[in-house]
């Protein structure tokens, strides 16, 4: 399987786990997740339906009711299996976790993930756009003065965003250590009120 097909595995699963959904609001789904500009098409998303059904990962549901002049809409739900594969995709933590596709799909998720799973993820994605950004802030650097303004223009515009991500990842790093201090000084304490569990803590506004 493609690292895109497993990412986009991931996401139907992810939302599926919502409730069932048929092919038109997956897709919407799917569109908001992966942002402004990265249109989604069914080309794309109906051949991963169709491997997921072999693999009984998902299920159709008995077709809804539809006017006489429209076919009928499939709707899909998740399995037993499909929420163990979703589980598993979730747990995993390398170098693919937090490349820009596949970080994406992981963090609308990350309420499911336990808090080690995200600190890892978070760092790995923060280390990563941190060594991109040295190496377009030292490219730039050297090439300001051969290229024409609009092509620097570009490069700065670049070196900007990444550093607004980076600024964002830091934050929510702080914020996921922060609870877990807090966590523990609450457990070495004693509880006064019964614990609320392991709830994913404010999450900073992302970047624009």
């Amino acid at each position: 399987m493609t690292r895109r097909a497993e990412t986009i595995e991931l996401a139907v699963l992810g939302l599926l786990h919502e409730g069932p959904m048929h092919g038109y609001e997956l897709r919407k789904r799917l569109n908001l997740m992966l942002g402004w500009g990265r249109v989604f098409s069914y080309g794309s998303l109906y051949p991963t339906l169709k491997k997921m059904l072999r693999s009984t990962l998902i299920e159709e549901l008995p077709p809804t009711q539809t006017p006489v002049s429209r076919r009928p809409k499939i709707v899909y739900q998740v399995t037993a299996a499909g929420t163990a594969e979703f589980e598993r995709l979730m747990s995993e933590v390398g170098p693919a976790a937090w490349e820009d596709d596949d970080f994406g799909i992981r963090f609308a998720f990350f309420s499911r993930t336990d808090m080690e799973i995200r600190l890892r993820v978070l760092e790995g994605r923060r280390s990563r756009l941190q060594e991109r950004l040295d190496r377009v802030q030292q490219q730039l650097s050297m090439t300001e003065k051969e290229v024409d303004r609009y092509h620097v223009e570009l490069q700065r515009h670049g070196v900007e965003s990444a550093e607004r991500e980076v600024q964002w990842l830091s934050d929510l790093i702080n914020a996921e250590r922060d609870s877990v201090r807090e966590r523990t000084s609450h457990h070495q304490t004693g509880p006064t009120t019964p614990s609320a569990g392991t709830a994913i803590p404010p999450v900073p506004q992302a970047p624009q």
